[in-house]
């Protein structure tokens, strides 16, 4: 009789492996412009969101690919915040994270991302905040398998399948909204807690699912 047993699928291409860091990376936190009054408020869900964030990511990877060593394999980008949720009200800013394989080497992505147009407003261990000149995309560089990564998406994904989490995050948004604050960050660290409730859930329901 022949052997009538299915061939194994090809493997799966190993993970590039991470380079050691090309230098230390930096200890504090640089804000470029310091602190900045927060005074945007909530809209409704848009669909030219998700467009932006295309536009945005075919528009660094062309400067990447003109101005950096880097392969295109190893630049991960995603959408991530309220942005990239279908019916979720948010502020009218696209958060849009890159990973790359070192993010001590600057000169392999922060020149190019300059070179397009981007302005340098974060840099902090670990991290590198690039935005546009009206402030409405925001460009995260983070270093490829960052934990921080994991959480942007577990986050994302779970906001887009859950209608009542959905619906929490949206309304405490709003209710911080209605106060007054000097500083973004300010009223990013308010929505901490609520934050990790929500991604506790997401974790809950990742291991019940096995996904």
């Amino acid at each position: 009789m022949p052997d009538r047993t299915p061939p194994l699928p090809p493997a799966s291409p190993p993970s590039p492996p991470t380079p050691p860091p090309r230098r230390a990376d930096v200890t504090t936190v640089e804000i470029v412009g310091g602190a900045e009054p927060l005074t945007v408020t909530l809209q409704p869900s848009d669909a030219r969101w998700a467009e932006l964030y295309l536009d945005h990511e075919r528009r660094i990877r062309a400067a990447l690919a003109e101005h950096s060593p880097l392969e295109a394999e190893a630049v991960g980008i995603e959408h991530i915040g309220s942005t990239s949720v279908v019916g979720l009200a948010a502020k009218p800013i696209v958060d849009i994270v890159v990973t790359v394989p070192d993010i001590t080497a600057e000169e392999d992505y922060l020149d190019a991302l300059l070179a397009a147009g981007y302005e340098l407003r974060v840099r902090e261990p670990g991290h590198r905040l690039v935005r546009t000149p009206t402030r409405d995309v925001h460009v995260h560089i983070l270093e490829r398998g960052d934990p921080a990564v994991g959480e942007y998406l577990l986050f994302r994904d779970h906001l887009r399948s859950d209608a009542a989490d959905r619906a929490l995050y949206e309304n405490t948004k709003r209710a911080l909204l209605s106060r007054p604050w000097s500083d973004m960050n300010a009223y990013s660290d308010a929505k901490t807690e609520v934050v990790a409730a929500i991604k506790e859930r997401a974790r809950l329901r990742s291991r019940s699912t096995g996904r």
